[in-house]
This record gives structure tokens, sequence and C-alpha cells, in this order.
């Protein structure tokens, strides 16, 4: 098959197992399994990248709780044994996986293993290892995944189309559910699937999933190169986007966003001064506009910083007392909550959620791992930022353009609202970690090419084709 060659051996074991289960089994009914089962050998190889995206879409933007009716057939879970079948097929079968190694993937492997190796020691261990078997350890793996399927100019356009249809139908959701009252918190926040424990039933949790394909729809408005349906869709994506955002009243949602206009903004007008300007009157407009005054927690009645603000202050004090207490590890993964009696000093009667990414991996890995964490997310935006930054990037493809614009734009928006939401452990930042790591392996070869075709000795070659003097 094309794009890899088959081991033989493998082939062989295959064609054994077949023969032994029809020697088992002797049913007529397997024949025809048997005579299916290269066709779909065939499809989840030719398509094997479109089921890891699958369930990367389903797995961070909930999509099998966005509509619930999706939910019986387990989309999920078969798209992740799809996904881990795939990954087998083309590493052992098809040798063509071709894994590749990055800084960025030195630090997330480091801490990952931090988080393993110091999970015994987790102030509850049952918490910690089921937060870790049920879905860190996951996201991890299929973080390199995504980054090693990534590689062709197709599997970037199409991600970031699927990321905006996503998004739309997310934020589409949630202003339903906002004009019809379903699921609001405070009477006024909006939620999605909070009567069956969705990750989207919390606000915050929501904008920040809202956040992402907001940076991909952003860039496609701003493309000039795009076919017209495609920018008039980023368009209409974006306005549905941002109404989402605002309907959460989430004020870690809206610093996001202003982070992730602001990025495009910073790219396009020269004068620093006025994008902080207008980013500030903006800011304090948009609180406004969402309501944030009207709210039961944080809202304007209350006196002083608000009651929201600080029980963020009194968790952020009581992560760093778990830091300081257990330096190296922490309290462990998902132990923060169940700690917050034995560390807070402003105990009112009931655990709290950290509402902070950066506190929460503080308190739950120790000042090491909050170290290999910040240093994960520096470099991953650090290396979309010079891609942004590359004159070649000119030179690729308008799809190609739009996911480069949009990835540093994503990572700033995680960094900004992450501040006051919780998303250590699940997938907002992996993700981007993966696209960024694909994007960068790919690039790089496309931009090499165009560096090799404008050297002297290939211009020099492409005159005496065309049977003209060379001048020195």
């Amino acid at each position: 098959m094309a794009g890899g060659k088959i081991n033989l051996f493998g082939l062989c074991a295959l064609f054994f197992i077949v023969a032994i289960t029809l020697y088992i089994f002797p049913n007529p009914m397997l024949l025809i399994v048997v005579g299916v089962i290269p066709f779909l050998l065939w499809g989840l190889l030719r398509f094997s990248f479109f089921v890891v995206l699958a369930f990367v879409v389903f797995s961070f933007f909930r999509i099998h709780e966005v509509f619930p009716v999706l939910s019986p057939l387990k989309l999920p879970q078969l798209l992740a044994l799809g996904s881990l079948f795939v990954v087998f097929l083309r590493l052992f079968f098809m040798q063509n996986l071709a894994p590749y190694w990055c800084r960025q993937f030195t630090y997330l492997a480091l801490f990952f293993s931090l988080v393993t190796l110091t999970l015994p020691f987790s102030a509850n261990v049952d918490v910690g290892f089921k937060a870790w078997s049920g879905t860190y350890s996951k996201v991890i793996l299929m973080t390199f995944v995504v980054a090693w399927m990534m590689r062709k100019e197709s599997h970037f356009v199409a991600a970031h189309r699927i990321f905006i249809l996503a998004g739309f139908c997310v934020a589409g959701i949630a202003l339903l559910n906002k004009a019809s009252g379903i699921g609001l918190v405070e009477g006024t926040r909006v939620t999605i699937g909070r009567d069956i424990g969705s990750l989207l039933g919390d606000p915050n949790d929501l904008a920040l999933v809202l956040l992402y394909p907001l940076a991909f729809a952003t860039s496609a408005m701003l493309e000039k190169e795009l076919p017209r349906w495609e920018r008039l869709f980023g368009v209409i994506a974006f306005i549905l986007l941002f109404m989402a955002i605002l309907a959460t009243q989430s004020r870690g949602g809206l610093l996001g966003f202003v982070a992730v206009v602001g990025v495009f903004a910073y790219n396009k007008v020269k004068s620093k001064m006025l994008i902080i300007s207008v980013g500030t009157i903006g800011l304090l407009l948009l609180f406004a506009i969402a309501g944030i005054s009207e709210r039961s927690s944080g809202g304007a009645a209350e006196e002083g910083i608000d009651e929201s603000a600080m029980g963020r202050l009194y968790a952020w004090q009581a992560a760093w007392n778990m830091a300081v207490d257990n330096p190296v590890g922490g309290v462990g993964i998902s132990n923060f909550y169940y700690n917050y009696f034995f560390y807070s000093a402003h105990w009112d009667g009931l655990n709290h959620a950290v509402h902070s990414t950066w506190f929460g991996v503080l308190a739950e890995t120790g000042f090491v791992g909050l170290g290999l964490f910040v240093a994960l997310v520096f470099t991953t935006f650090k290396v979309s930022w010079k891609l942004l930054k590359n004159k070649g990037v000119e030179s690729l493809s308008p799809g190609m353009r739009v996911v480069v614009y949009a990835a540093p734009a994503g990572i700033v928006g995680f960094i900004v609202s992450g501040t006051f939401l919780t998303q250590g452990f699940i997938w907002p930042i992996y993700l981007q970690v993966a696209m960024v790591a694909a994007l960068a392996k790919h690039c790089e070869k496309q931009l090499a090419k165009q560096q090799n075709k404008m050297s002297p000795f290939y211009l020099q070659n492409a005159k005496l084709k065309q049977g003209e003097p060379l001048s020195y």
C-alpha cells in the first residue's frame, strides 16, 4: 500500500489467526466477516488520520454530550479503540508511522513521568490513579499519536475546518440552552449537559473549549485568499463563538477572548499602544455586555473584592501551601479538591476547586511539575510564534496559513484564560502541543523546499533549462 511497506511476518500472522479462527469456529458466516475485513482494514488505513481526528474532536468538544442522542453509540470508546488499532497497524504492519521527537515532547515526557512516578505518594492514591488511568494517560498517548499522524497539508486543513465546525455546533447548542433556560448556573450562566455531569456543564470550562475554535475562526475570517464561502463561515462561527462565550459570563473566558483577538491585532496593527488602549476599553465593555455584574457570585452587589474572587484567592493560597508541603510531587493528580480542608486557612464548610491551571498544577505536581509544565507551554508558544514570524509563511497555501496564524493565538488564549480555569490535565493544552509540533515539522519541510527553489544553484539550473544565458 502507498506510504509504507507491509510487514510480511505480520501479514502471515494475520492469515494464520484467521485460519485458526475458521478451524475452531467453522461457521459459514465467518467467511463473510473475513471477506469484509480487508475492506475494513483498507478504510481504516486509508482514512487513519480522520479516525484519530474524530476521537480528538469527540473528546475535546464532548460532541456526544452536546448531542445526547449520540451517547448510546459509545462513539468516544469506539473511536479510541479504532485509533489504537490504526496506530498498531501503521506501526507494525505498514511501518509508516515515522515517529519523531522535539523539545516539547521532552518536557511532556518528563512532566508525565513525574505525575506517574509520584502517583503512589498521592494524598489519595485511588483518586489519583482513577484520574491518571481514566483520562490523563490517554490524553498524553493521543498527544503523540496526533502529532505523528498529522503529516500532510490536507490533514491540517481538514483539522482546522472540523475544529471550526465543532465549535460552531457547541456554541449553537449553548445559545439555544441560554434562550430556553436549560442548565443555567446562578440563573444566567449557560452550560451544556450539566444534568449528565458533562465537562461542559461548568460555564468556565465551556468558555475555554470555545476559545480554541475561536482562534481558527478568526484566522479563517482574516485570510483573504480563502474561498469566499470559507471566510463567510469563519465570520458566522466567530460571531456564534463570541456570543456563546459572553453567555457563559466567565471572566476567564472573556479575558481569553480578548487575548486571542489581541494576538491577531498585534500582527495587523502597527501601534501597540492603540492595541492596549482599545483592548482595555473593549474588555470593560465585554464585562458590561456579558452581565458579569448581575452574577450572584462575583456580581456588583458584593462589596470590595467579590466572593468569587476571594474564593479563588483562598484556593490559590491552599495550592501554595500544598506545594510547600510537597515540593517535588505535590498532593497528586486530582487531589486538590479532597485536600482543600487540610491546607486552606479559610474553611467555610465546603471543599473548593482551585480555579487556575497554574495553581492546580503547582498543588498537584509541586514546584518541579509546575516548572516542567510552564516549560512545555512556553516552548510550544515559542515554536508557534517563530513559525508565524517566518517570512516564508506567505508562500504556504491559504489553508496552511490559517493554521499557522491560529496556533499562537490559541496558546495565548489558554495561557490567559487558564489563569482562572482548571485545565492542566485534560485536552486543551495537549492538543495544541500536538498541533504545533506537527505544524513545525511540516512547515520545516515546506519552507526548506521553498528555500532550495530560490537558491542560486536552483535558479541557474532553471535558466539553463529555459535556454537563457547565465549572468554572474
